[in-house]
C-alpha cells in the first residue's frame, strides 16, 4: 500500500498559483498512490491567497477516477446565498473502504488566532488486511489547543477496544469493523522534539497498540527531514519537520519505506510518501 500524506495549502504552490491538477500530477509522479491523505482542502473560500473559491474536493475527484473520496470539513461556515464554505481534510483510496468517521477535535477558547480542527478516519481494506487511516491537521498557534487535540486522538484510538455491538445487521446500526491497526498522518504543527509528540507515542494502560513514528522505525538515529518552510522562509524562520506518519506497533513489520520529497514546490509543505506491504 503506497500512501502520500501532504498539506497542500489549498493546492497553492510556492509560485502562488492554486492548481489542484498540479497536486494530482505530482502525487502520481511521486508514487501513484493507493491512498492519498491531503490537508488544507478548500471549498468556497475565495479570500485565501490565490484562490478562486473552486470546490477542490470535486476538482481532485476528477483527477483521481476510480478512487473513493472522503472529505471532513473542520471549518463549515455560510457562503454566498445558500452556499457553504469548507476547509478540511481529504482521503482518496483505490482500495475498498468500510466505515468512515469524521471527528471534531477540541477547540478550547484561547486569546490566539485559531480555527476548528478535525480528523478524518477511513477503514481501508489493504491487500494485507484492514486498517484505519486517519489524517488530521492540528492547531498551529496554540500549544494548549494542540495538547487537547493530541489527547483526543489518543482517546479515539482507545475507543476501538470498547465499541458496542448492535443486533441490527442491515441498517445504520449494523456493526462495522473498526480495527485497532491504524496509520495516523498529517500536519501536526509540532517539531520532533516537542513533548506533545512524545506524549502521542506513549503506551496505553489498557493494552491498546501504541503508535510508532514510521520515520524513526525505518531510519533509526536519523533526523526527520524538514517538511515545512523548505522553499518559503517567512520572517527569517527556519525549516523544520511537522508532518508525520505514525503507525500502530503491530504494523511495524509491514513498513517498507518512507521518504520526503524535498524538491517539491507545489505547496509550502513537502509530501511524505510511505509504503507498507
Amino acid at each position: 500500500m503506497r500512501l502520500i500524506s501532504w498539506n497542500v495549502q489549498w493546492c497553492r504552490g510556492i509560485d502562488g498559483t492554486v492548481d489542484p491538477a498540479r497536486i494530482a500530477r505530482e502525487a502520481r509522479r511521486l508514487a501513484d498512490p493507493d491512498v492519498l491523505c491531503l490537508q488544507e482542502i478548500n471549498v468556497g473560500f475565495a479570500d485565501l491567497a490565490g484562490a478562486s473559491g473552486e470546490n477542490e474536493v470535486q476538482a481532485l475527484e476528477r483527477e483521481f477516477p476510480g478512487y473513493q473520496d472522503f472529505f471532513a470539513s473542520a471549518v463549515d461556515v455560510p457562503g454566498t446565498g445558500n452556499s457553504r464554505k469548507h476547509f478540511g481534510n481529504l482521503i482518496a483510496s483505490r482500495f475498498p473502504v468500510g466505515r468512515v468517521m469524521r471527528h471534531s477535535l477540541p477547540w478550547p477558547k484561547a486569546n490566539v488566532p485559531s480555527m476548528p480542527r478535525a480528523a478524518l478516519e477511513a477503514v481501508i481494506q489493504a491487500p494485507f488486511g484492514a486498517l484505519r487511516v486517519i489524517t488530521t491537521h492540528l492547531e498551529y498557534y496554540s500549544s494548549g489547543h494542540r495538547a487537547a487535540q493530541i489527547e483526543r486522538l489518543r482517546e479515539l484510538h482507545c475507543e476501538t477496544n470498547a465499541e458496542s455491538v448492535s443486533e441490527d445487521t442491515e441498517g445504520p446500526f449494523a456493526p462495522l469493523a473498526r480495527p485497532a491497526s491504524a496509520l495516523v498522518c498529517g500536519d501536526f504543527n509540532m517539531p520532533p522534539e516537542d513533548p506533545l509528540r512524545t506524549r502521542f507515542l506513549e503506551a496505553f494502560v489498557d493494552g491498546t497498540p501504541k503508535f510508532m513514528d514510521a520515520w524513526q522505525v525505518l531510519h533509526p538515529g536519523e533526523a526527520h527531514p524538514h517538511t515545512f518552510r523548505v522553499h518559503e522562509r517567512k520572517d527569517g524562520q527556519s525549516p523544520y519537520c511537522c508532518d508525520y506518519v505514525f503507525v500502530t506497533e503491530n504494523l511495524v513489520p509491514r513498513l517498507r519505506s518512507i521518504a520526503v520529497d524535498a524538491d517539491n514546490q507545489a505547496s509550502d509543505h513537502q509530501p511524505v510518501i510511505i509504503e507498507l506491504g
